[in-house]
């Protein structure tokens, strides 16, 4: 009977200690998987943050590249049409011909404007 329950015991430790090599070798590969992971996660916000910001750049070249398109064309028509000359220099300088009377109508936010600053 004595050989019978070291046999089970002998079994069981066994089966312990199986358990155990399981237990450590699953802990082992979340530990090497954690590493890895942590190894790679800082390289990748790198990169989203610099395609953002790659992004951001992007919409700064195409905003730019609008306004010197716009510009281009204002200078372009400034030289060449006579009639978009007078009409920028009647408006922006104030400028009109001999015997011309203009009236100039002012909106609410040009009025608040100028108001504002009379208050000071």
């Amino acid at each position: 009977m004595e050989h019978g329950y070291a046999d089970f015991r002998a079994r069981r430790e066994a089966t312990v200690w199986q358990r155990l090599n399981r237990i450590l070798l699953v802990l082992l590969i979340i530990a090497i998987w954690l590493v890895i992971v942590s190894l790679f996660v800082p390289p990748y916000k790198k990169l989203m943050q610099s395609r953002t910001e790659i992004d951001n750049l992007q919409q700064q070249v195409n905003e730019q590249q609008t306004l010197l398109a716009r510009q281009t064309r204002e200078v372009s028509l400034l030289k060449t049409d006579v009639s978009y000359l007078e009409t920028i220099a009647r408006d922006r300088l104030d400028l009109m011909k001999e015997g011309e009377t203009i009236f100039r109508l002012e909106t609410a936010r040009a009025k608040t404007k100028s108001a504002a600053p009379a208050r000071k």
